[in-house]
């Protein structure tokens, strides 16, 4: 059984690669969490751009445990905000991971803006550094709109405000199963499938 760590201490996020690896068939792996290994410093997300901070966490955690690391950077994307809050998603209010400030921030900002122009996309940066150092870095994007109150209870973040394209429930209404098929996340994880099969069939 070949272990590969997923570069985050979120357990959703742990459940969210499994369920995916599992449905696309990949057998042999096991995906622990930050949690599994001896603990090593985490350097700050600083970088421009999804993918700098995404890469930047994988080759800490490859680097530090030896394993194969999966990380990802995701975030908010809103048109009438210039495309943010972007790489700030997690901590556009100033402190970090405080999704009920954040929501309610980013809310404010947009209050005036009509629904035409409420577009957005939820970006999700993945990255795979293997134990040689070898780098893949996907994104996947999950297009939609704003809506001006929140609903749902499913998720976290901007979830209960974000609709997704085609839709009209919020992404914080859709059943696990159906974010894992479609959300931004989702479809950038799908794109590391085949290189963590390969890990899979290299050991095990």
């Amino acid at each position: 059984m070949s272990r590969v760590l997923l570069a985050t201490r979120n357990a959703k996020k742990l459940v969210e690669l499994r369920r995916i690896l599992e449905a696309a068939g990949v057998t042999g792996i096991e995906v622990v969490g930050l949690d599994a290994v001896p603990e090593f410093p985490e350097a700050p997300e600083t970088g421009a751009t999804f993918e700098a901070n995404a890469l930047a966490k994988a080759a800490d955690a490859a680097r530090a445990t030896g394993l194969p690391a999966v990380a990802d950077d995701s975030g908010l994307e809103v048109d009438a905000l210039n495309r943010m809050p972007g790489v700030l998603s997690a901590r556009w209010s100033g402190g970090h991971g405080d999704d009920q400030a954040n929501l309610d921030l980013l809310l404010g900002q947009i209050h005036d803006v009509p629904d035409e122009r409420r577009g957005a996309a939820f970006v999700s940066a993945c990255a795979l550094v293997r134990a040689d150092g070898t780098e893949t870095v996907v994104r996947g994007e999950w297009p939609g709109t704003i809506i001006r109150e929140e609903r749902g209870t499913n998720g976290f973040g901007y979830d209960p405000i974000f609709v997704p394209e085609g839709e009209t429930r919020t992404s914080a209404e859709l059943s696990a199963e159906e974010k894992d098929a479609d959300s931004h996340r989702g479809r950038a994880l799908q794109k590391l499938v085949p290189h963590l099969r390969e890990i899979a069939g290299q050991i095990g």
